[in-house]
C-alpha cells in the first residue's frame, strides 16, 4: 500500500510503498477513501524540513539545550549521529481520514466491516486506528465532508474550553481552515462572532456564512474594531487560531477582551504575555489541547479505556461524533471550504506549492482497489543455502540506533514493524531484503536462522517463546520477561524440550572491553560490586513505566548490572532486597538500591536513580577484592588499585553491543552455542523480578 512520508533531513515529501498494518486487539483496519491535508501542521513540517541545520536549530531551542547537554555525556559524534538518525526518520504526514472498516480487532464489539469511520489516521490507503479514535459516519455525511471531522474536532475543543452563552461576542484570530470551522461554531452556538484576518479571500467566505470580518490589511484596527462593535465592552471571548512568532496577537488579545474575558489559545503565537495587560482586567488564557480530553493518554487511546460520560462530558471522541452530527444534520457545511480534491498519486500537486498555497482546505482521493500485502521487498537477493541469516522484530529506537549499526554486513532478510513504516525506512537504509508487518512471516521462514526481538518489554516472553517454538535461535533485548508467569513458561520449554537452541538476552556490558578486562583482572575471589545508574528522568507518562508494557525501569534496565555483577563474580544470585525512595510504587519506581547476595560469598549493590544530574557520568562500577579495587567511569576509563601490572585503561565509550551482535552472529553460523548461560540468565530475569517483589514485601527475597 501507499503512505505519504516527510523527511525532516531533507524535506522532501514522499508516496511510498509499505506493508499494510495487521489488525490490533483495540484497534480497526481502515480503508482510506478521502483524506484532508491540514495546510497550517503538514506546511510548519514540509517547511521545517526544508530548513537548513541551523535555520532547524533556531526554530527549536529548546531541542538545542537538549543536544548540548548530550554532548557533554555521550560526546559530539554519537550526539549528532542521533540528532541525524531522528531527522531521516520518515515523518507520517495527516490525521484527518475518512474511510471504510476492512478489519476489527479483538475487543471492537461496536463496529462492523463495512462501517463507514472516520479517524485521526495519516495519508495513507490502509491504516490501524485504536477504537477510541474512531467514529461511524451517518449516512447522509459524504466522504469529503467527514474528512472534515477530526479538524473539526480541534475546534470544537476551544469552544468548549471558552464556554461561551448565546448572545456573546467571540474573536476568532486566524481564519485559516480551523478558524473557519470555529467561526461557524460559534454561530451555531448563538454567538456574535467577529474573524480576524489578513486574507480578504478567506474574509469572504467567512462573511457568505454570517461571520463579521475584520482586515488589518485594509486598515481595520483589530482592537478598535472590537470596541466600537461592543459599545466599549470588549469582547466576551477570544479565540486565536493563527499561526505567528511575535507576541502582538496575544497582546491585541487581551486588549481587545472585556473585564474577566476569556482567551484560548488553539494555534501557534507568541507568549511573551504583558502582566499589566492581564491584571488589570482579570482576564483567563488557556491552551487548548488538541481534539479534547483524551488526547495523548495512552489509557484512553492505545488502551480502550473511555472515559465516563456523567463525569467527562466531551471526550475527543464524542467531539468527533458532535461534528458529524452537525454535518449530518445540514447545520455545519464544509463545502465553500474545499479548494481542491486531489488523487493520491497527484500529492505534488499541493505538496510542491504548499509554502505559498492559497488553498483552504485539500483531499486527498484514494484509489478503490488497494494492494493488501504485509510483506514488501526491497532486494531480490537469494538466502538460500546461507547460515545465520536474520529476521528481526521491532523497528524502533534501539534497532534503528544501536543493533543495525552493530549488524552490518550480516544477511539480514526481514524487519517487522507494527505500522511497515519503520520497518520499510531502515529496510531501504540498511539494506534489508524485505520489511513486513506480520512477524509470522520470519517465523514460518526456514532459512532464517536467528530471530532478533527489540520490541516493547510486555511482548519480550511471549515472542521469545513463539520464537523458540518456530525452532529459531534468538536474541531478546532485555528484559526477557516482566512477570513471573511469563519467565516460568520459558523455563519449563528448555526443561521439558533441551533444545539446541540458543538463547540470548541483550545484556551487553559483559561483553564491553572494560569489563572483559575487569574479569581477567579479578579472578574468582568474593568481591564487593557497586553498581551507579545515574539513569535520569523519563517522563511518569512513558511507557515503560506502564507496569504491562514496559515493566518499570528496574525491569527494564537495572537487570543490566545484575546480570554485569553476575558476570564479574562468576556466582549467582542467592537473595534480594530493594529499598524505593519515597511511597512511589514497586512496579514504577526509579529511584531505589538493590542489595544482591551471590551464592560464592561476594555482593553486589545497584543504586539505580532517576533524580541526579545529566552532568555527572551514567553510570560507574566500583568492585573491592582482596585489597584491589577497580573503578569504572561511564564505561570509558577503567582505573586499578593495587594491581601491579594494571592503572588504567581508557578507551572509546564501549558499553559491548558490537562485540555482543559480532559474537552472537558467529555462534549462529557454527551451530548456536549460548552466549550467555541460560542458567545466569534465567537467574538474572528471576532476581529482577524478586527485587521489584522484594519492595513491595519489604523482605529479603531468596531464589531458592
Amino acid at each position: 500500500m501507499k503512505q505519504l512520508t516527510q523527511n525532516l533531513k531533507t524535506g522532501k515529501t514522499t508516496l511510498i510503498e509499505v506493508p499494510a498494518p495487521q489488525p490490533r486487539p483495540g484497534a480497526v483496519l481502515i480503508q482510506t477513501r478521502r483524506s484532508l491535508v491540514s495546510l497550517g501542521t503538514e506546511r510548519m513540517l514540509v517547511e521545517f524540513g526544508k530548513a537548513n541545520l541551523l535555520d532547524k536549530a533556531r526554530q527549536q531551542p529548546d531541542k538545542v539545550k537538549m543536544v548540548l547537554n548530550k554532548i557533554k555525556t555521550d560526546g559530539l559524534q554519537t550526539t549528532m549521529q542521533s540528532v541525524f538518525n531522528k531527522l531521516e526518520q520518515p515523518l507520517p504526514l495527516g490525521y484527518c481520514n475518512a474511510g471504510v472498516v476492512i478489519a476489527i480487532g479483538t475487543g471492537v464489539t461496536d463496529l462492523q466491516i463495512g462501517d463507514r469511520v472516520v479517524s485521526n489516521g495519516p495519508h495513507a490507503e490502509v491504516v490501524s486506528v485504536p477504537r477510541n479514535l474512531v467514529a461511524k459516519v451517518p449516512v447522509n455525511v459524504s466522504d469529503d465532508a467527514a474528512a472534515f471531522t477530526v479538524i473539526g474536532a480541534i475546534g470544537l475543543q476551544g469552544i468548549r474550553l471558552l464556554d461561551p452563552t448565546m448572545g456573546e461576542t467571540v474573536v476568532v484570530i486566524g481564519l485559516g481552515l480551523i478558524g473557519l470551522l470555529t467561526a461557524e461554531l460559534l454561530r451555531l452556538n448563538g454567538c456574535r462572532v467577529v474573524g480576524v484576518d489578513l486574507d480578504e479571500a478567506k474574509l469572504e467566505i467567512a462573511r457568505a456564512k454570517g461571520i463579521i470580518t475584520c482586515n488589518p490589511t485594509q486598515g481595520d484596527d483589530p482592537v478598535k474594531f472590537v470596541t466600537y462593535l461592543t459599545g466599549g465592552v470588549g469582547a466576551d471571548g477570544v479565540i486565536i487560531t493563527a499561526s505567528a512568532k511575535n507576541n502582538d496577537i496575544i497582546s491585541q488579545a487581551a486588549q481587545m477582551s472585556r473585564q474577566r474575558g476569556k482567551i484560548v489559545l488553539i494555534g501557534v503565537v507568541g507568549l511573551n504575555l504583558s502582566r499589566a495587560e492581564f491584571y488589570e482586567k482579570e482576564l483567563t488564557f488557556q491552551v487548548s489541547c488538541s481534539y479534547g480530553p483524551g488526547r495523548y493518554d495512552d489509557a484512553y487511546e492505545q488502551k480502550g479505556r473511555d472515559y465516563p460520560l456523567p463525569f467527562v462530558r466531551w471526550t475527543e471522541n464524542r467531539n468527533f461524533q458532535t461534528i458529524l452530527q452537525l454535518l449530518a444534520a445540514g447545520l455545519l457545511d464544509v463545502q465553500p471550504f474545499i479548494t481542491e480534491v486531489v488523487p493520491l498519486a497527484d500529492y505534488g500537486k499541493i505538496y510542491g506549492e504548499i509554502g505559498s498555497s492559497r488553498a483552504i482546505a485539500s483531499l486527498l482521493e484514494y484509489p478503490e482497489e488497494v494492494a493488501l500485502e504485509a510483506t514488501i521487498r526491497h532486494q531480490t537477493t537469494s538466502f538460500a543455502g546461507r547460515k545465520g541469516v536474520v529476521g528481526i522484530i521491532g523497528a524502533g529506537n534501539f534497532t534503528k540506533m544501536t543493533m543495525l549499526p552493530a549488524l552490518k554486513g550480516a544477511s539480514i532478510k526481514y524487519i517487522a514493524s507494527a505500522n511497515g513504516l519503520s520497518g520499510t525506512a531502515l529496510a531501504q537504509k540498511h539494506g534489508i531484503a524485505q520489511s513486513t508487518t506480520d512477524y509470522h512471516e520470519i517465523l514460518q521462514d526456514d532459512e532464517v536462522d536467528l530471530v532478533l526481538i527489540t520490541t516493547r518489554h510486555g511482548q519480550h516472553a511471549w515472542l521469545t517463546l513463539e520464537a523458540l517454538q518456530a525452532g529459531k535461535h534468538i536474541f531478546v533485548e532485555k528484559p526477557l520477561a516482566i512477570f513471573k508467569e511469563e519467565l516460568t513458561k520459558i523455563e519449563a520449554f528448555f526443561t521439558e524440550n533441551s533444545p539446541s537452541l540458543s538463547l540470548t538476552v541483550g545484556f551487553n556490558r559483559r561483553f564491553s572491553p572494560h569489563a572483559q578486562k575487569m574479569k581477567d583482572l579479578l579472578g574468582s575471589a568474593p568481591m564487593n560490586v557497586i553498581a551507579t545508574m545515574n539513569a535520569g528522568h523519563i517522563p511518569a507518562n512513558s511507557w515503560v513505566h506502564d507496569r504491562a508494557v514496559g515493566g518499570g525501569r528496574i525491569l527494564g534496565e537495572a537487570c543490566h548490572f545484575i546480570d554485569l555483577i553476575t558476570f564479574l563474580t562468576g556466582s549467582l544470585v542467592t537473595e534480594v532486597c530493594m529499598n524505593g525512595m519515597g511511597q512511589s510504587p514497586a512496579e514504577t519506581t526509579d529511584n531505589a538500591s538493590i542489595l544482591l547476595r551471590y551464592a560464592n560469598g561476594s555482593t553486589g549493590v545497584i543504586n539505580y536513580f532517576a533524580n541526579g544530574s545529566k552532568a555527572y557520568s551514567k553510570e560507574r562500577v566500583e568492585v573491592y577484592s582482596q585489597e584491589r579495587t577497580l573503578i569504572l567511569d561511564n564505561f570509558r576509563t577503567l582505573r586499578g588499585y593495587g594491581f601491579g601490572n594494571f592503572s588504567k585503561m581508557k578507551i572509546r565509550q564501549d558499553k559491548g553491543h558490537r562485540a555482543q551482535f559480532r559474537q552472537l552472529l558467529e555462534s549462529v553460523q557454527s551451530g548456536g552455542e549460548s552466549l550467555i548461560p541460560l542458567a545466569e540468565i534465567l537467574n538474572t530475569t528471576k532476581a529482577t523480578l524478586a527485587a521489584v517483589e522484594s519492595l513491595r514485601r519489604k523482605e529479603w527475597i531468596s531464589l531458592g
